[in-house]
């Protein structure tokens, strides 16, 4: 019985990764629940959440977390957000368009950079009235 746990899980993990990779709305553990139950019926909310940790913890997802509620990102390339504070949604801002982190110049000051997390927030293009 241990065996059909175990894979059960596994084609949990899967549904969930293939869930938030599919995406880039960065979305809340509930939105994956509601997605992930399209697929798997009979999956609770709190098997979600143990599989977004076991996800974050092998570093095939990413957590962003403001204080107030866990938003997860399937893309983990070295890459910035932006949060509008308007609509709460989030944006990926990829590093190229942003002047690059000297880590060398901060290991030659002694710093080790093991990584990083940038996020930026204010009024997205949508809530401007921006939209192209």
């Amino acid at each position: 019985m241990e065996g059909n746990i175990k894979r059960r899980n596994t084609q949990q993990r899967k549904v969930i990764l293939d869930i938030l990779r599919s995406t880039d709305i960065h979305p809340t553990a509930d939105w994956i629940y509601e997605r992930a139950r399209q697929v798997i019926p009979n999956i609770s909310l709190g098997t979600v959440y143990r599989n977004l940790k076991i996800l974050k913890d092998e570093g095939l997802i990413l957590e962003l977390n403001d204080g107030k509620q866990s938003r997860f990102d399937g893309r983990i390339d070295e890459h910035f957000h932006f949060k509008c504070t308007s609509c709460n949604s989030i944006y990926d801002i990829d590093r190229q368009e942003i002047v690059q982190i000297d880590k060398e110049r901060l290991g030659k000051e002694g710093y080790t950079v093991q990584g990083y997390e940038v996020v930026f927030t204010g009024i997205c293009p949508k809530c401007n009235g921006n939209q192209n």
